[in-house]
């Protein structure tokens, strides 16, 4: 039986629910992608969150309907992907950290100009560079072409912790990840 699409019901719901559920189903962007191994929590309350200050230009597409892709620069240098969450309105999402590569490994090694596979998406700014995600695709339905993201198979070991990178309510524990994962951007404390 084929796995199911994610589709903005499943997005609909708390940001706490979806980022845990994330972990184990595949993320393909223009046929290059892999199972997501490592995401974090952002919901609209905390003030590590683009959208705790209100609505800006910037992070508009985190206030509308979930299933969409809000993409934002990071440092200046790095695009970085999150998932909008939540009832239209609430502008919580979850940031995706590190995927497995498995489909378009080549024209990953290109874009991201390096052969270690596990290296490819260890990050979230490797991520979308790996994937070829822009600002172009803000506020894109993951639940359209040129986007697939579906569930995972079966049930998978999670790992949880703090969030990193971060200095805004650091200690929350809105980390997931695949445990056991050698795609992760960093490793969590057992």
């Amino acid at each position: 039986m084929p796995t199911p699409s994610l589709h903005a019901a499943f997005f609909a719901r708390s940001v706490h629910e979806v980022a845990p559920e994330l972990i184990g189903a595949t993320l393909m962007f223009r046929g290059a992608g892999g199972v997501i191994v490592e995401v974090e929590a952002y919901h609209h309350t905390d003030p590590a969150a683009h959208s705790f200050r209100g609505k800006t230009e910037r992070n508009a597409v985190m206030f509308g309907p979930p299933g969409h892709v809000y993409v934002y620069r990071s440092y200046g240098m790095h695009w970085c992907m999150n998932f909008v969450c939540e009832p239209a309105g609430s502008a919580s999402a979850v940031l995706i950290r590190a995927i497995e590569p498995t489909a378009g490994i080549a024209a990953m090694r290109r874009r991201r100009g390096l052969d270690d596979v596990r290296l490819l998406c260890a990050g979230p700014g490797r991520v979308c560079e790996a994937l070829g995600v822009t600002h172009a695709q803000n506020g894109a339905r993951l639940d359209r072409s040129p986007f697939a993201v579906t569930a995972r198979p079966e049930a998978v070991a999670i790992a949880i912790g703090p969030r990193i990178g971060i200095t805004k309510a650091a200690d929350l524990p809105w980390r997931y990840g695949l445990k056991g994962s050698r795609f992760l951007s960093k490793r969590f404390r057992d």
